[in-house]
């Protein structure tokens, strides 16, 4: 039964982890110019937006689905590192077929929060106006 105890503990670990990521996430993501959070679907189906468009799902950290996040990478070098994540896959509902990439943030591996939080810029700078971008890069530029 001992051992029981542990992969328990381990599994508790993994889930604190994987709500540590989303929370940096999320946190990361709504730091984005005119970024806005949104429950289209109801309370467990966060997403960000920006000028109206989704960059960032992020479903919710007490619902029933395991943690993840879905974003849009164009650049195919970001895409592949995405995708080869643990247990990363095309989203659904057609939208891999336009780049966008689930990852799963409770796998072992999975992807650390800052690799995600730029995984997020770059989707984030897919659907933004030039404006929000050159605000993004200005900001970026004077913190150093």
């Amino acid at each position: 039964m001992a051992g029981y105890g542990r992969g328990r503990r381990r599994a508790e670990e993994s889930v604190k982890a994987a709500v540590r990521k989303w929370e940096a996430v999320r946190e990361f993501a709504l730091g984005l110019p005119e970024a806005v959070e949104e429950f289209p679907w109801g309370p467990e189906d966060c997403v960000v937006k920006v000028n109206k468009k989704i960059f960032v799902f992020l479903g919710g950290a007490d619902g029933p689905q395991p943690l993840g996040i879905s974003v849009k990478l164009r650049d195919e070098t970001l895409h592949g590192h995405a995708m080869a994540a643990p247990g990363a896959e095309p989203t659904g509902y057609g939208l891999g077929r336009s780049g966008w990439v689930s990852v799963p943030l409770g796998e072992p591996g999975a992807p650390p929060a800052a690799v995600l939080c730029e995984w997020v810029e770059e989707s984030y700078r897919t659907v933004a106006l030039k404006r929000h971008v050159k605000e993004l890069d200005e900001r970026i530029a004077s913190n150093g």
